[in-house]
Formats: C-alpha cells, structure tokens, sequence
C-alpha cells in the first residue's frame, strides 16, 4: 500500500510522503475565561510544542486568541487567527498545528477561507494529531466533515447557552461580568455560581459613587476623587469614567436583573440603592447637552443660554477690555458682558423657583386613579409577558413546547415597550432632591447660591430656555426690556434640548 493512498498523514510518516523542512506555526483558541471549565490555550500550544519537538518541526511562531468564540456569532475579531492567514498566504511555515478542528473554527466560511490559504501556499493542516494534505480531495472531503461537526456542536452550545441565560435571567440569578460592590458565592463542589452579595467592604464606595451622581455633580469630579484618594476597583485598578459610567448604567445596583441589554426582571440579591435614586441619576445622565466629563465647568451659561437672533448657543470670550463676555457662536454679532447676563437669568431664576408657579410646573399632583390605571395596567402587562415566559419553558403532552422561542420573542418585542411606557407612568417623578429644596421655597435665593455651579448648570436646563438678543444700537450697555428672556418649562418658547440646533419653539421678543 502507498503511503499516499494513507488518510489522514499521522506524523510519524510525514518524511516519508512530503520533502521537509516542516516549519511550523502553533495555534490555539478559546472562548471561555480560563479560570472557568475548558481547555486553556497555554495547555493547547503546549501540546503542539511537544508534538513539533518529538517529531523535529520548528516552531516559527505561536498566534492564540483568549476568550473569542470561532462561531458566526462571534461578536470579537481573531486578530491572532488573521495574522496566521497572512503568514499562510505567504508561504513562511510548511505547517500549521492546532489541538482540534473547533480551535480553528466552528464556522463553515471561515473553514473556507483557512482552507482556500493552505491549499494555494501548499501548507498542510494539523489537528487531533493528524495531518491533512489539502491538496487531495479526500483530504478537503475530511477537514470539512469536521468543520461541519465543529460548527454544528457550537450552535448547539450557543442554543444552550441563551437557553440558560433566559432561566437564569427569569430566576433573577447573576450573570456575567461581576458589578463592583459585590462578591459571588459558589458551590464548594461543583464549582457552579450560586448567587451575589454585597460587599461590605466596598459598599461605602459604590454608594458614594451614586450619591455623588445624584447629587448632579460630574463623573470625572467622581473619578478624580477617588484617584487622589487612592481607591481602587474591584479589579484592583484605577477607576475611570467608563467604569463609573458602567456602575450608573447597570439596574443591578437596585436589585434589578438585566437581558439582553435590558432590564428584565426581580434580582436574587439586594441591592444598594432605591428605584427612586436610580432613575434620578438616569434622568441627570440622559439630560441634553450635559458633558458628563465635565469636572468644573467655569461658565454658568455656556452652551445652555442661545442667540435669541440666530438659535445659536452662546459661548464665553473676553471682549477688547478683557472683560469676560457672552457671544453667539455662530455669527458673534450678539454679545453681552457675562457678569450682568448670568444675574440676570440667576435673579429670574430664582424667583421663578420660589413661586407656586413653578410647584405646579415640576411638581405636577397626578389624581390618585390615574396613578391606580397606570399601575394596573404595569400589572397586567407584566403578568402576561410572566406567562408566555412559562410557557416557552414547559413541555406539552406531544413533546413540543407550549410556546416557541421564536413566538415568545415576538412577544416580547411587543410587550417590553409597553411595559417601559407603563413603568414611565407609574414611576414617582425623577426630581433630585437639590433642585426640589429649591421649588416653592421662599429662601430658594440661599439654597441657589449654595449650589455647586455644575448642579446649576442642570437646573437651567431643566427648567428654562435663555435666549439674547441683540442689542438696541451698538454702545448700549444697560439691560433693555426684551433683550433677554426667559422661557419656563410648559411656557411658549421653552425649548427642552437648548444645544441643539434647529428652528425649535419660537420666543418672540418681548415688547420695549
């Protein structure tokens, strides 16, 4: 028998079929935290080192990709896995070495494309401990029978793993990544995640960071406080923005599981913080024209007060006697000193917020049935989506499930709007408590200058749109009638995203 008739080549006759030298590369891939179950990649290339090493192969390079998954699905680019195709196509290893066929893929295109490489350079494939000419149509016939298996076990595993998720979501179990402030308990033999808890040691912090964010002050005077006081994460790394952006973001801090990116239903563990702090900070993060990196803004006005000529923002500049002014941004021919533009709108303020006016404004009292309708409609809306999650997870008497994951998912991107909107409703109003100290309070004049300027700057946006215009003849420095005004929230000319551009609701000057 010929030794070129043998499918697949074992390694041990490779010199005899092929002329070496068998340059080698070494590939290794996994999708799963190492720490966790699975095969890690350092055991994979180790593996095809001691195969290259007991049959005399030379090891040009090493490509390995950590926690990527090889499947369609997979949401992270293998750069090492590219770099090897471009090796390949180039011609600098006679060999490449993988544990098993699913390191290199679990996806029919990309099989194709590896394939389609090593036959144009002539390279030959190595897995499981085989070798396989892909220039002999048996060869392609077997690599590709395995790549049909791998891709098949990985939807399989996915299916099972959403499959999972969902159970674990409805249960309200932890999954994923774990949130700062808390600490996960596993079972002492299986190794099986069993629930989280808070973190006594680092309660403190977390809650300090929503306080502060609550407070209306900025994410960066956060993250620079926390620097200087040398506190770390949970990682043990420097906090940043993002992280503390993340902890803001995540409904898991009031004892709500996320899905798929939404919030989803009742957590297992207790949270740090009420609904009510959580969606105030949602509504101060979401606010228009906030710049979240903002450590001390300098300028009361800047970006919220707007040309009342052009719908432009206004913005600072010194004028010739380096006086600190106000401007339109966009054609500079509406200024005003800043000084006497920021007393006036804070004088206005101010005794807007004092008056029953505003009370009624921001502080609206919903009649009690409506408050009633719209819990009960969140009621039903929940417990219907409750059952068709039921009964996507029971088995009928034929063996097929009562509801489909296909029909469960129309249903779901039904209901889950609906039952924002009916939350939205229900929910208590998202006011923070240092704009409603200030609302109907007759001293709103001390607790308005007791603000830091960043909590003002929020308020402003709230609840007023400043507009200048420009002024009667050039010289006049005085404050005429009209040349600023002040549109309240619900009032005609109150504009609720004053940076954006745009026509917008029109305020007319008011008469001299």
């Amino acid at each position: 028998m010929s030794y070129r008739q043998l499918m697949p080549i074992a390694p041990e006759y490779l010199h005899l079929i092929h002329q070496g030298p068998f340059t080698c590369y070494l590939y290794g891939r996994n999708s799963r935290d190492p720490k966790k179950k699975g095969r890690s990649v350092g055991d994979q290339l180790h593996e095809g080192q001691s195969l290259a090493d007991r049959f005399g192969w030379p090891v040009v390079d090493r490509f390995k990709d950590t926690g990527v998954s090889a499947t369609r699905h997979a949401k992270k680019t293998r750069d090492d896995f590219e770099a090897m195709l471009e090796g390949i196509r180039e011609r600098r290893v006679r060999l490449v070495v993988a544990y098993e066929a699913s390191r290199y893929y679990r996806d029919l295109e990309v099989y194709v494309r590896l394939r389609n490489a090593c036959y144009e350079a002539g390279v030959l494939l190595c897995y499981n401990g085989q070798i396989y000419d892909l220039s002999k149509s048996e060869d392609r016939r077997a690599t590709a029978q395995d790549a049909l298996q791998a891709e098949s076990e990985g939807e399989a595993t996915r299916d099972r793993n959403l499959r999972t998720a969902r159970l674990t979501a409805e249960r309200g179990g932890p999954h994923g990544p774990l949130p700062d402030g808390y600490k996960r308990q596993y079972d002492a033999e299986t190794g099986e995640l069993i629930g989280q808890y808070i973190d006594p040691d680092r309660v403190d912090i977390i809650k300090g960071i929503w306080d502060h964010a609550a407070a209306g002050l900025s994410i960066a005077s956060k993250c620079k406080e926390l620097r200087e006081g040398e506190t770390l994460t949970h990682h043990g790394q420097e906090f940043t923005d993002a992280h503390i952006r993340y902890i803001l973001r995540n409904p898991a801090y009031m004892g709500r599981r996320r899905f798929q990116g939404k919030d989803f239903s009742d957590a297992q563990w207790d949270g740090m913080i009420s609904e009510a702090t959580f969606h105030i900070v949602q509504a101060i993060l979401d606010q228009p024209g906030r710049a979240w990196s903002d450590t001390a803004p300098q300028h009361l006005l800047s970006g919220i007060g707007l040309c009342g000529e052009h719908t432009a923002p206004l913005k600072p500049f010194l004028n010739k006697g380096s006086i600190p002014s106000m401007q339109c941004k966009e054609r500079y021919d509406t200024t005003i000193k800043e000084a006497l533009l920021n007393a006036f709108v804070e004088e206005g303020v101010i005794s807007y917020l004092a008056s029953d006016k505003a009370a009624a404004a921001l502080i609206p009292k919903a009649d009690e049935g409506e408050e009633d309708a719209a819990g009960a409609r969140l009621r039903a809306l929940t417990a219907q989506l409750e059952e068709a999650r039921a009964a996507a997870s029971r088995v009928g008497p034929m063996g097929v499930m009562e509801l489909s994951v296909g029909s469960l998912a129309a249903i779901e991107a039904s209901l889950l709007p609906q039952i924002k909107q009916a939350e939205e409703e229900a929910r208590p109003d998202n006011m923070p408590d240092f704009l409603r100290r200030l609302v109907g309070n007759p001293n709103a004049d001390e607790a308005w200058f007791a603000l830091h300027i960043t909590q003002k700057r929020y308020i402003l946006r709230r609840i007023v749109t400043v507009r200048l215009f420009k002024a009667r003849k050039p010289g006049v420095r005085k404050i005429e009638p009209g040349r600023i005004t002040l549109s309240f929230i619900g009032e005609p000319g109150f504009r609720a995203e004053p940076h954006r551009r745009g026509p917008g609701p029109a305020a007319p000057r008011a008469a001299e």
